[in-house]
């Protein structure tokens, strides 16, 4: 303890200068619509040449789950001079956020909803659905059902701005009631959960899976639907791509069977390579680090089974590595 608390407290343990020795080319972190993103304009204006982008993550104003949903949509009003109380003003408010989070970096969006359901009601439905999401009638049916079309509705918005979409979906957070009460969300306590991905899907790749506008990057904590469910889903939509294995799943063994169920059918290319999701910035460079390892073993695997050429494998190791992320997420 004590050697790592004079460590931290060095000029080579401050974060930028650990964030120039990690080489770090790139560096996201996810804000709400309503963050002013004032840190991101102070690093801009700092003359600083680390580059630190916003990803837009809009769930406290698109889950009606979410703690104080109905408050956050009267702050986007505040924030976008919109009626966010209606559903046009609603859907502008959160392009008006999108737009100033593209003027500050973002190439991203990133959603974390429980399950993968999305939803395409017709204009009329939605606005019906809209109003009870937005007053105290809704039900936990509606609830869901709001989530499912606001998803679509990113698509679609997504499709217009540019911004890649992300989604998280299958874990259940906050499961231990003591810890939330003590303490709030987001604290630890979250399970993973089985998650569909095929029917949950459909109706928003009915509209846009073959939209290659869209690029829709997915997650699971479900690594039962690697090869029944998200290698052909990312094998036959041009839309979509598949997140590297996630959280519970971002070991050693976790990206072995990542890449030994998904490539078969999904092949490399529909995988977005490696970005790592962590919160604790001293281990950036030792998990890229592993997963470099656990992707040049898998090749090698191919490669003295003579199934790919070891010319092949060099190519493909640096595309994991970097080339397939940085073109995923247009950085």
């Amino acid at each position: 303890y004590d050697v790592i608390d004079a460590a931290l407290k060095t000029d080579a343990f401050r974060p930028r200068a650990l964030f120039d020795r990690y080489n770090i080319e790139v560096l996201t972190t996810t804000e709400s619509p309503l963050d002013t993103l004032e840190h991101h304009k102070a690093i801009n204006a700092s003359g600083w040449k680390g580059r630190v982008l916003t990803a837009y993550r809009p769930d406290p104003v698109l889950d009606p789950d979410y703690e104080g949903f109905r408050d956050n949509l009267k702050i986007l009003a505040e924030q976008t001079g919109r009626d966010t109380l209606s559903w046009e003003g609603y859907l502008q408010a959160l392009r008006d956020r999108r737009a100033f989070f593209i003027e500050m970096g973002a190439t991203s969006t990133d959603h974390g909803h429980p399950t993968a359901f999305t939803a395409d009601l017709s204009k009329g439905d939605a606005e019906a659905l809209f109003r009870r999401v937005s007053t105290a009638s809704a039900t936990p049916a509606d609830a869901e059902l709001f989530r499912g079309q606001m998803l679509t509705e990113m698509a679609a918005m997504s499709v217009e701005d540019g911004l890649v979409m992300q989604l998280h979906p299958g874990s259940f957070r906050n499961h231990s009631a003591a810890v939330f009460n003590r303490f709030g969300r987001d604290k630890g306590c979250d399970i993973p959960t089985q998650t569909d991905y095929v029917r949950a899907l459909k109706p928003l790749l009915d509209r846009f899976g073959s939209d290659t506008r869209l690029t829709l990057i997915l997650f699971t904590l479900d690594e039962t639907s690697y090869s029944r469910e998200l290698a052909p889903l990312a094998g036959h939509y041009p839309a979509l791509k598949l997140g590297p294995s996630w959280w519970f799943h971002d070991s050693p063994e976790g990206m072995r069977r990542f890449r030994e169920q998904v490539t078969e059918t999904a092949g490399f290319y529909n995988t977005v390579g490696f970005n790592d999701d962590t919160r604790a910035f001293l281990s950036i460079p030792a998990r890229h680090d592993v997963a470099r390892r656990m992707d040049c073993g898998f090749l090698a695997k191919l490669v003295v089974e003579h199934r790919m050429e070891e010319d092949e494998a060099h190519d493909l190791a640096r595309a994991l590595t970097y080339d397939l992320v940085k073109a995923a997420y247009k950085l």
